[in-house]
């Protein structure tokens, strides 16, 4: 049995290896959820959405982002201020309090992939590397849904 178990655990340790993900943690940081809407090749910018949650008890906060996929990555907010919509660069960063969970979503605070490098085709997925102050350095996969899409295909399952 010992044996058996030995022979699959090498080659399921291998898979996961090259499985995409949409999570990942780093220190207290958790990251779910991880998808972004396919753009074509002259997209001027794409976006990127997941949830963030500080496992911990000191605050922390994603201060930036990158991806091989886009010429630079910034954190945008979006709101209504006078019955307009307006969207801003977030240059302080996203504030993740202790025990708490930040949503980045469509229509409020998200990842702004500017000048995609090449187009993001549903079913695909982008690598990003998100950089907190506290958790440093955390690799995560945006998983590419359709380009109308409200939430990833997975949510919710």
């Amino acid at each position: 049995m010992r044996t058996l178990l030995r022979s699959l655990a090498a080659p399921a340790l291998a898979l996961a290896a090259v499985i995409p993900a949409a999570n990942a943690q780093q220190g207290d940081v958790a990251v779910s959820a991880a998808w972004t809407r396919a753009v074509g090749t002259t997209a001027p910018t794409a976006a990127g959405y997941m949830t963030l949650r500080n496992r911990g008890a000191a605050p922390d906060r994603l201060v930036g982002a990158e991806t091989p996929a886009a010429r630079s990555v910034e954190i945008h907010e979006q709101r209504m201020e006078e019955g307009v919509m307006r969207m801003r660069p977030l240059p302080g960063g996203v504030p993740l309090p202790p025990g708490e969970t930040v949503t980045l979503g469509p229509g409020g605070t998200h990842l702004m992939l500017v000048g995609p490098t090449r187009a993001l085709a549903r079913g695909e997925w982008v690598p990003l590397t998100l950089r907190f102050e506290r958790a440093g350095e955390v690799r995560v996969e945006l998983s590419v849904e359709a380009a109308g899409a409200r939430q990833p295909a997975h949510a919710g399952h």
